[in-house]
């Protein structure tokens, strides 16, 4: 019988946020999969653990990924860690889950920190619906596609971004998205320096002109107003109807058609035809 893949975040920051059940699952494992077992090894001090360990991270997940299933399909308990945060999410750990999943060796997910949902939750920006876009590519030319892609995305977006490339990343963003984007920059979040600034991309822009980015950084930007379609002429649209009339349509039928093609509400169109408006 399989052992399990336990999906097992870490502090952010503060290791204060390490909950009972995450600190009891990583016990509990048979072994560690970290991304640098030298962090890791820090958070197994703090909890008084000795863990055996083995690495995974981008670099080596081709070779690791299938020695870990191996072992997992021998009845060996695994628990997943990344530096900080949730694994998988914008981190090589999702390529791991996906290969324990397709070989039918469970997946446990145990809840806890994560840099994106604390973000979002203090920043005050629309959070029904959002999209995490992660790193943006190194490329330059694939950076900006990918930005260029963006401009009309209505959902508040999150971006994670590494210090020495942040004061670019927002150039960029205010080129395209514009200035006066509203924009929320979390820097250290739960650490001792934790900082939330609130401004516009313009604003943020200059900001880090003048000033060296230090710390790890989320950025949340608000969505694109919605694109306004413009409603047709209501009396070009009546004269449709009045040539589809002509052509044998009935008036429910002509109404409808023209209000279609026109981008009018199809009821009220056909009162406008009937003389009730």
């Amino acid at each position: 019988m399989s052992g399990t893949l336990y999906v097992v975040p870490t502090p952010i920051g503060n290791l204060g946020d390490i909950s009972k059940r995450m600190a009891d699952t990583l016990a509990l494992a048979d072994f560690i999969a970290a991304e640098d077992t030298r962090v890791t090894v820090k958070l197994l001090n703090h909890l008084g653990l000795r863990k055996p360990m083995t690495p995974y991270h981008r670099h080596n997940q081709d070779t690791a990924g299938p020695a870990i299933l191996e072992r997992l399909q021998a009845g060996e308990s695994c628990a997943l860690v990344t530096d900080a945060g949730t694994p998988a999410i914008s981190d090589p750990g999702e390529d791991l889950v996906a290969l324990c999943a397709g070989a039918g060796v469970p997946v446990c997910a145990i809840p806890g920190p994560c840099a994106l949902s604390t973000a979002l939750s203090v920043a005050g920006l629309p959070t029904a619906r959002f999209t995490f876009e992660g790193f943006l590519p190194q490329n330059k030319k694939n950076r900006r596609a990918r930005l260029d892609a963006l401009r009309g995305e209505e959902r508040t977006m999150v971006f994670y971004e590494a210090p020495h490339k942040l004061a670019a990343t927002l150039e960029e963003l205010a080129q395209v998205l514009g200035e006066d984007r509203r924009a929320v920059l979390c820097r250290e979040l739960t650490k001792l320096h934790e900082e939330i600034l609130r401004a516009t991309l313009g604003e943020l822009a200059e900001t880090f002109r003048q000033r060296e980015p230090r710390g790890e950084f989320v950025l949340v930007v608000d969505g694109s107003d919605p694109v306004q379609e413009e409603a047709g002429d209501p009396q070009a649209a009546l004269e449709r109807v009045a040539a589809l009339r002509e052509q044998g349509c009935s008036l429910k039928q002509a109404a409808a058609q023209a209000a279609e093609e026109f981008g009018l509400k199809r009821r009220d169109l056909y009162e406008m035809a009937l003389g009730k408006r």
